[in-house]
Parts: C-alpha cells; sequence; structure tokens
C-alpha cells in the first residue's frame, strides 16, 4: 500500500497594519507634544510627531504608534486588525480634545501595507528556491531569508515575501486579510512547481 503524502499545513496572520487618514484639521504639533506624555517631537530631525497609544480591553493590551503631521495627515502602524487601527484613531482625536481641538468628521481610513507571518507547511531549500524562482534576493553570508517578489501577470508587484528554511514566511506588500491569503496561495503553488 502506498504511503498517503503529509498534507501542507499552511498558516498565516496580520502581524501589522499600516494605514494613513486625515483629520481634515491643522494639528498645533508642538502643543500636542508639550499637553501630551505619549509623544515625541523633535522636528529639527523629523516634521511628524510620534504618538505611542496603549489601552486594555478585558485582559489583551493593544498598541499602537502613529505619526502625526502638522497638516492633519496620520500614518498609523502595530495593529493587527482593522478595528484596533479604528481605536487608536478615535484615541487620537480623543486626545486632540485635551488641547481642544475637535474633528468632528469621521476620517476616512487608506491601508498601506500589510506585514503577515506564518508558514507554507514545509521545509524549503533556499538555495534551489534562489536558482529556480525568478525576482529572488538571497545572500545567506548576510541574512538567513530568501526575499522572493511575487508578480501579477502585468509585471506588477503582487506581494514580497520573506522565507526561510524552516518554512516560515513573512509577507508584505499586500492590502487586505484577502490578498495575504491569495498570495500564501500562489506561493506555494510556485514551491511545489521547483522543490
Amino acid at each position: 500500500m502506498a504511503k498517503k503524502k503529509k498534507e501542507t499545513k499552511k498558516e498565516i496572520k496580520v502581524v501589522n497594519i499600516v494605514v494613513s487618514s486625515s483629520l481634515n484639521h491643522a494639528i498645533p504639533l508642538e502643543k500636542m507634544a508639550a499637553a501630551l506624555s505619549n509623544t515625541e517631537y523633535n522636528p529639527e530631525q523629523f516634521p511628524g510627531l510620534v504618538i505611542r497609544i496603549k489601552w486594555l480591553k478585558g485582559k489583551t493590551e493593544y498598541k499602537t504608534s502613529a505619526l502625526i503631521f502638522s497638516s492633519g495627515k496620520i500614518v498609523c502602524t502595530g495593529a493587527r486588525s482593522m478595528d484596533i487601527v479604528e481605536e487608536s484613531i478615535q484615541k487620537i482625536i480623543k486626545s486632540l480634545e485635551k488641547i481642544n481641538i475637535k474633528i468632528t468628521i469621521k476620517p476616512e481610513i487608506k491601508i498601506q501595507n500589510i506585514v503577515a507571518s506564518g508558514t507554507v507547511g514545509m521545509d524549503l531549500n533556499l538555495n534551489t528556491l534562489a536558482m529556480k524562482l525568478d525576482n529572488t534576493e538571497y545572500e545567506p553570508e548576510q541574512f538567513p531569508g530568501l526575499v522572493y517578489k511575487l508578480r501579477k501577470s502585468d509585471g506588477k508587484a503582487e506581494a514580497t515575501f520573506l522565507l526561510f528554511s524552516n518554512g516560515k514566511v513573512v509577507c508584505t506588500g499586500t492590502k487586505s486579510e484577502k490578498e495575504v491569503n491569495v498570495a500564501l496561495d500562489k506561493l506555494i503553488v510556485n514551491l511545489k512547481k521547483v522543490r
């Protein structure tokens, strides 16, 4: 009787969502930095203010960071879901109330990048992959992972993967959880072709 081939167990989960938004309101960054302890502002080095946001919900602690610019533009990072992104932006709006700035709009949130990590469920020979796959970078003396750029049929980047020999992967460059999963499925198909 032939031995049944072990099924590949793939898994991937979002570890960071980077979004941009605008409050459509000028923000006095110096005043904000002076009033709030969870901020860093050093205009000689960088024109934006960094705000660190931390809160407890049940027993879970959430942490995100955001860059806020005087124009009201925001870049928020560190969330693992869109609910956490939205909560972070609401916390920024509440912080602004402490310096008498009322934001009356619901800011439009645009995903810039999603970072996900997981496994393809199989060991990988990175030397073989570097030779057989297009769009790879592999410098094992400098870094143990292989960079693989997954391209769409039109040649544009779909996702960039960092692959490790134990099958662990990090995916960047997608803009939704669905795109992450589609890219992972395509990666696995490509890996199986060249193994």
